[in-house]
């Protein structure tokens, strides 16, 4: 046979920290197994067999000395190819069984087959078939509370075979069994090493010792003796059967069996088999690399990963809902928030637009360089009408005119403009309707009272729709009475004033004036204003030759709603984000505490082959699952809060982009949150991890 594992004066030393001396494990020890071998390491408690075995199951590495597995140097095998090593070539049953206690039989016994990359469906059927032959084919769903210390040692023993259990270490596997109990796994192993597995036992028991072939002997750290086990009895050809197994696997007819590895082959896959292929330690294709056709290990461990997190957070609902609360109050007050912002936002919008501004004023003046004033002209008018940015041109001419009504005059400002007035003031009408396109063209003589000329000019007048007025010497209809306005910054009110059509009131009234004396331009929003003015300018200045124009608009107004809103806006983010913020640290938390509860099981994944990458995903994916969870119910809420406020009437605007915004803030912080503890459980010391430390 073949040496399999070689030891040349391997030392191992633990603690010396603060200046005390180290405690000397291992001293100096030198042995080789060769391929096939049982062998049985024996040793009172403390003299170090247990370091021996984690040093040979590339758990722990030797502070001195050589340990080479078919001829590779171990020690300068990084962290994720010693992984590979245990996951391809080790198999471990403990004394405590080390079971993951959320998992199922049939889960833990699958454990090493997910880190080799095996597809789920592939994994179970293997692992099921072997805990078939091992009398607990019953009990695949129990978990490992609901099964007795024999039965636990069985599924600790499939693990171990699950891919394929080239060399199996046991550490006292009958120690904390029956008598009973005892015997049926010490058979198990008389039968697998018949079938070719290398066993290596580490007891301090003299009869489990003498089921070996071989019996190494330790003290103090040192190898003291290495002989052949005096009486060793032949393997047994059957498996007594496991307390509580199926009928089948108890009767003599049908006893469980480890099969050999050609039927372990035909029957769960070429893992099963005892170990007959070297290990591949440089990653050129060994068996729990190589991905069968059809196989997608990232996938499946992706999978094993969320459905893990599930179960976590499901045994811990009290405190998954304490850390989900965080979340949930950090999305929804962002939602809430940015929603009321925005509403906040289209309120001054609309009111700014309601007075004014989106609207710009132009008329003639005189350049900068002097000369003769210049004149705005409907055709530059028109010219303006066609610029991006602009939604409508209104030219004006405006004077003071006298108004008669029977025995009662009143002197106003009367304005000669086109229809769009009221949209571009926002001014409705508020009796009867303002003159239309149509009128204009005809020069109807038509007018709009404001609301206040229309009380002082037609008192005694209960419905001045249909009355006539005269303007000047010419007599118009009164279609129309203007809703109350009032005046700004000071100047006369609006509501003293009368409406025409502008070509009426070329053509009847202003006799002398041909072009505009003002216009009034409108942007198509607030936030257009300012280009919209630049562009004016540029397209004026090019049709004048000169700026012999001017043009004012409400920019002041418009800044300050700008600054306000922008300003309401980032307060309340900031209120928000903090509240996600404490949130994210929630998880951290809880995380942290996670990886401190589930150490030992850290120590199981890494013992049974999964990569530091591996312990990583497990972590990070339960924090991201918390914070998808807390994220959309966050939203679920936020949007609750939000339709709740509008049926209040307050103003609220809902925005896709904050919605989704603040559902990824929420993953993002649950996963920047989540990173630490999954590096920090990924740098767990396997030994160290194993034994909940």
């Amino acid at each position: 046979m073949n040496v399999l594992i070689r030891l040349d004066g391997i030392g191992r030393s633990y603690g010396g920290a603060g200046g005390a001396p180290p405690a000397r494990a291992l001293s100096d020890v030198s042995l080789s197994i060769r391929e096939g071998e049982y062998v049985a390491i024996v040793g009172a408690s403390g003299s170090g067999k247990s370091t021996l075995m984690h040093i040979l199951g590339c758990l722990d590495r030797p502070d001195s000395g050589t340990y080479r597995f078919e001829g590779r140097d171990v020690a300068a095998l990084p962290p994720d190819e010693r992984a590979r090593l245990r996951r391809e070539a080790f198999g471990f049953v403990f004394q405590g069984y080390h079971l993951i206690p959320t998992d199922s039989a049939l889960e833990n016994a699958a454990l090493p087959a997910l880190y080799a990359g095996e597809a789920r469906a592939d994994r179970e059927r293997r692992a099921a078939a072997l805990l078939e032959r091992l009398g607990m084919g019953g009990r695949l769903a129990h978990r490992p509370a609901q099964l007795s210390g024999g039965q636990q040692q069985r599924v600790s023993i499939a693990r171990a075979l699950a891919n394929g259990g080239r060399v199996i270490l046991a550490d006292e596997p009958t120690g904390a069994l029956d008598t009973h109990s005892g015997a049926e796994v010490m058979a198990l192993f008389d039968e697998l090493s018949a079938r070719g597995h290398t066993l290596i036992l580490i007891t301090h028991d003299p009869q489990v010792a003498a089921r070996a072939r071989r019996v190494i002997e330790i003290r103090d750290g040192r190898v003291v003796a290495d002989r052949p086990a005096a009486g060793a009895a032949a393997p047994p050809a059957t498996l007594p059967a496991a307390p509580g197994a199926a009928p089948e696997a108890a009767s003599a007819s049908a006893p469980a069996r480890v099969s050999s590895p050609a039927s372990a082959a035909a029957d769960a896959g070429p893992s099963l088999r005892a170990g007959t292929r070297p290990v591949d330690t440089e990653g050129r294709g060994g068996k729990g690399e190589r991905l069968r056709a059809g196989h997608a290990p990232a996938a499946s461990a992706l999978a094993e990963a969320w459905r893990a997190a599930w179960r976590s957070m499901a045994l811990n609902r009290v405190r998954t809902a304490l850390t989900l609360l965080g979340i949930v109050a950090g999305v929804a007050s962002v939602i809430v928030m940015l929603a009321i912002g925005r509403g906040a936002k289209e309120e001054v919008v609309r009111q700014m637009g309601a007075l004014g501004a989106a609207i710009l004023y132009v008329s003639g003046g005189v350049a900068p360089e002097g000369g003769v004033e210049g004149v705005v002209t409907l055709d530059d008018l028109a010219a303006v009408a066609e610029l991006p940015g602009i939604a409508r041109v209104m030219p004006v001419i405006g004077n003071p005119v006298m108004l008669r009504h029977g025995a009662h005059a009143r002197p106003a400002y009367v304005v000669a403009s086109t229809a769009d007035l009221p949209a571009i003031h926002r001014w409705p009408v508020a009796r009867g309707r303002f003159h239309i396109a149509a009128e204009n063209r005809e020069l109807a003589p038509v007018v709009v009272l404001g609301s206040r000329l229309r009380e002082r000019l037609l008192p005694d007048v209960a419905d001045p729709i249909g009355q006539l007025v005269l303007i000047d010497t010419t007599p118009f209809e009164v279609i129309g009475v203007m809703r109350a306005k009032g005046a700004e910054s000071g100047s006369a009110s609006y509501d003293d004033q009368a409406f025409i059509p502008f070509d009426t009131g070329r053509a009847r009234i202003f006799t002398s004036i041909g072009e505009p004396e003002y216009a009034v331009v409108e942007a198509r929003s607030p936030q257009h204003a300012v280009a919209a003015e630049a562009a004016m300018r540029d397209l004026l200045r090019m049709r004048h030759g000169r700026e012999s124009f001017g043009i004012s608009n409400a920019a002041a107004k418009l800044q300050a709603a700008a600054e306000s809103r922008n300003a309401m806006t980032l307060m309340l983010g900031l209120i928000a984000a903090v509240s996600l913020l404490v949130g994210g640290i929630g998880v951290m938390n809880v995380m942290l505490m996670t990886v401190r509860e589930r150490t030992r099981e850290i120590g199981i994944r890494m013992a049974v082959g999964a990569r530091r990458r591996d312990i990583r995903r497990q972590f990070l994916t339960e924090a991201a699952l918390v914070s998808l969870c807390g994220g959309a119910a966050g939203v679920a809420l936020g949007l609750g809060i939000g339709l709740a406020l509008l049926a209040a009437g307050v103003q609220l605007v809902f925005s896709l982009t904050a919605l989704l915004g603040a559902f990824g803030c929420a993953v993002a912080t649950g996963l920047a949150s989540g990173l630490m503890p999954a590096r920090a459980a990924a740098r767990l010391d396997p030994v160290a991890a194993l034994s909940g430390g």
